[in-house]
């Protein structure tokens, strides 16, 4: 029997989004739901990429872990407040080599075809660690959670979904790590400080204001004692305009 999931982490527990509230549990009705708003925005057949590409990835991507391991997943953006899985347990993590940025164009959600958005990717950079969180999905609920968490991901086909070692306190896991993928075409590349933070003051969708999920974000890492030079300097340009 697992233990509690917040052992090693328990002031969280208070301070993410239960599943039953959660908006970003993405079900096959909650995606269809997510399809007429896109439809009556103007969007076509193509704005997301299919079931069946979204399955091929995700087993592509698993199949190295076995039918009975547990799942690690890396939490550095909304995953950390909002995480609309079933996890057996979290810890602080960090992962080398990769930064976060936002460079993610979005037109729903937290933006519009009008003034599109921006939320996080994590970039790889040699000079940075990224710290967050792991979460562990159990070996029984791995095929649906992770099947749900690809709807929420790879809604777009934007992230490049890997393996890689993440460092927690209780010791290194493999873990599932969303990656950007700056090939996509829904990222802007090389904007300066002050370029995002005039788009992040400005968008909005269906799902809140762009900067409600920067503020999130920075209200998160302070919660975890997790310092982001690049979160809190966007969140101080943010908060004046």
């Amino acid at each position: 029997m697992d233990n509690n999931p917040f052992e090693h982490v328990p002031h969280l527990q208070e301070r993410l989004i239960p599943i039953a509230e959660s908006k970003v549990r993405v079900t096959p009705q909650v995606l269809a739901q997510w399809d007429v708003r896109v439809r009556a925005m103007g969007g076509t057949d193509g704005w997301c990429i299919s079931e069946n590409e979204r399955e091929a990835s995700r087993c592509a991507t698993l199949e190295a872990i076995k039918l009975d391991q547990d799942v690690w997943v890396f939490a550095y953006g909304s995953l950390m407040w909002d995480p609309a899985i079933y996890f057996a347990e979290v810890r602080h993590a960090q992962l080398t080599g990769y930064r976060r940025v936002f460079n993610y164009q979005i037109m729903s959600g937290r933006g519009t075809p009008e003034q599109p958005g921006l939320v996080l990717s994590i970039m790889p950079s040699t000079a940075h660690v990224c710290q967050g969180l792991a979460f562990r999905i159990a070996p029984d609920q791995v095929e649906q959670e992770t099947t749900l968490l690809w709807r929420r991901e790879m809604l777009r086909g934007g992230y490049c979904p890997m393996l890689l070692t993440l460092h927690t306190p209780q010791g290194d896991v493999k873990g599932l790590v969303f990656a950007g993928n700056p090939a996509h075409s829904t990222y802007v590349q090389d904007l300066s400080l002050d370029e995002t933070a005039a788009v992040v003051a400005c968008a909005g969708g269906y799902l809140g204001p762009n900067r409600d999920y920067l503020n999130q974000l920075d209200e998160q890492l302070c919660a975890l004692g997790i310092q982001d030079d690049y979160i809190l300097g966007l969140s101080q340009r943010v908060a004046c305009l």
